[in-house]
Formats: structure tokens, C-alpha cells, sequence
């Protein structure tokens, strides 16, 4: 087939763009690099599967020729990203969406949308199955996000029902690996770059807050299940083994050491105390669950940062 992966240059989009071309695919990747980096895709330059586009989804998208499916990714994916590119995160969740429909639908194409576990808010409900309508602060800062998700996976479904579109919505829970930006603020690269560094590791809040870690290759294989079946879901994607930000951060001292220590400062506001997908569809539907174990994900992580931090 012929695949747009919009936000190809980002963290989970390039991993996607490599298993896509790996199948036999020709992929377009798409992406303006606000977040993303044409490193993450600098190995795939000159492959004849494989053509990139630098531009913004928010604008008219032209792609000449055909294509069959269109997996959207487009967006700041950390809280550090869509807090500094606000309107630009509710753009590319509108307007970027609403773009990337449309193409799906001129070119007859599949469509589908990476969400996030974000819709869920601050969960009231935990773990979070896909019939949860969440917890949202739409006025709060992080709302930017959640709610620029919650509106695309509504105009997605909209298109499904008004227009006929073959459309999938996946909700991505945590999800970690090589090519995540050192600075994105997300607790796993800033974890693991601080005790490369031997500085000390920041935890927010009494580090209770919880979280479920997925490996990037376990994501993009739980994508390609969900795209290439007959459910248009929502279908969670992401790990239901749950431990506490504090776990973590032992977690990670044990394995790289570095001398630091755990230190705390305040939680951010509408962090969410809970994450854990409710994964029961996943396994039921599409067959899916995640095979990495977090030390051989932590393993491939830390390698990739050492070099990447030339230590």
C-alpha cells in the first residue's frame, strides 16, 4: 500500500514509518518539525519507499497520487510540548484533523487517529476502559491537549458516519523508547538523562502518581492491528502494568546508578494521580497485548540516550 503518516519525524510516527516500509509499504511522512526532527528519519533518506514532506497538517495538504490509508500522529505529544505550543496543539487536534479527513476522504483512503489516554483526564475510574467519558479540566492547562483530542476523535467519527470513512481511533498510553527528545519533559528520557548524568532525578508530587510504560515497538504493532482490522474502536493501546512515579525513579537509579538522588517539587496542575489502560478489548478484538518487559525497554532506551548524550 500507500501510507501518509502525518507527524512522521516525531517519536512513534518514525518507528511507525520504519515497521511500514519493513512490511513492503511506501509511506509518505509528513510533519512541520516543530516537535519532530528530521533525525529521527535521516536513515530512511534516499530509500525509494520513502518520501518526506515538510509541512504544517493544519494547512491544505496536497499529496499527488494515491494512497490507501492515513495514519494521523500530527500533535505535541508531552505536557511540556502542547504548554508551549497551546494554540498550535488545539490547531493540529481541529484544523490538522479536520485536514487529514479530508485528504482520507478525497483519496478513498483508511484513516486512523492516534489519541491519547489523555481524554481521560484525571480518571475517576481506574484502569480506564474505552467506554469511560473521563475527567477533563477543558480550562486548565493541560486541556489544550486533552480536549484538542477528545474534539478530533468526534470529528473522526463524524466522518465515519456521515461520509462512510473506514476510520480507526487508538488511545496511546505512555509510551517510551529510542528517539524520544531529551527535553520533552516526559518522565522517562528525563529520568534517564538525569542519572546519566549523575544529577539528581525530579519527581513531582510525593512521586505516588502512577503510570503504565509501553515500549515503542509494542505501540506501533498494537496501531497496525487496530488499522488493519474492522473495529473503528476507541481501542486503548498501552501497558496495564502499573507502578508509582517514585517506583520508577528508583527504578531507574538501580539500573544506570550515577550517584544522584530523588528530590521532589510540586505537582503540576490537573496531573493525573492514576494511568492504567484497561487493555480487555485490545486482547479480545485485535489479539493484542505488549511483549516488551520493561527492563529490555528500559535497556534499549538508556543505550540509545548514552550515545545520544555522548557518555
Amino acid at each position: 500500500m500507500r501510507i501518509l503518516v502525518t507527524g512522521g519525524a516525531g517519536f512513534i510516527g518514525s518507528h511507525l514509518c520504519d515497521r511500514l516500509i519493513e512490511e513492503g509499504h511506501d509511506v509518505v511522512a509528513l510533519d512541520n518539525l516543530i516537535t519532530g526532527s528530521t533525525d529521527n528519519i535521516a536513515h530512511l533518506a534516499g530509500n525509494p519507499r520513502f518520501h518526506f514532506i515538510h509541512h504544517d497538517v493544519t494547512e491544505y495538504i496536497f499529496v499527488s497520487g494515491g494512497l490507501d490509508f492515513i495514519f494521523h500522529l500530527a500533535s505535541p505529544a508531552s505536557p511540556l510540548d502542547y504548554l508551549t505550543y497551546p494554540i498550535q496543539t488545539l490547531k493540529v487536534g481541529a484544523l490538522g484533523t479536520h485536514k487529514a479527513l479530508g485528504l482520507a476522504l478525497e483519496k478513498k483512503a483508511g484513516f486512523l487517529l492516534a489519541s491519547t489516554s489523555e481524554v481521560y483526564g484525571d480518571p475517576l475510574v481506574h484502569p480506564q476502559p474505552e467506554d469511560y467519558w473521563g475527567n477533563v479540566n477543558p480550562v486548565g492547562p493541560r486541556g489544550v491537549y486533552d480536549e484538542a483530542k477528545r474534539f478530533a476523535e468526534a470529528l473522526a467519527f463524524a466522518y465515519m458516519r456521515y461520509h462512510g470513512l473506514v476510520v480507526r481511533v487508538a488511545r496511546i498510553f505512555n509510551t517510551y523508547g529510542p528517539r524520544m527528545r531529551a527535553e520533552d519533559g516526559r518522565v522517562v528520557p528525563a529520568f534517564i538523562c538525569q542519572a546519566l548524568r549523575g544529577e539528581d532525578l525530579t519527581v513531582f508530587g510525593d512521586g505516588s502518581q502512577t503510570r503504565s510504560f509501553c515500549y515503542v515497538s509494542d505501540t506501533v504493532e498494537g496501531l497496525l492491528r487496530l488499522a488493519w482490522s474492522d473495529d473503528p474502536g476507541p481501542v486503548n493501546i498501552g501497558n496495564p502494568e502499573e507502578m508509582t512515579v517514585l517506583e520508577f525513579a528508583e527504578t531507574m537509579l538501580s539500573m544506570i546508578g550515577g550517584g544522584g538522588r530523588i528530590v521532589f517539587q510540586p505537582l503540576p496542575v490537573d496531573d493525573p494521580k492514576v494511568r492504567r489502560p484497561d487493555i480487555s478489548h485490545a486482547r479480545t478484538r485485535l489479539g493484542w497485548e505488549p511483549r516488551v518487559s520493561l527492563e529490555e525497554g528500559l535497556g534499549h532506551t538508556i543505550s540509545y540516550f548514552r550515545e545520544k548524550l555522548c557518555l
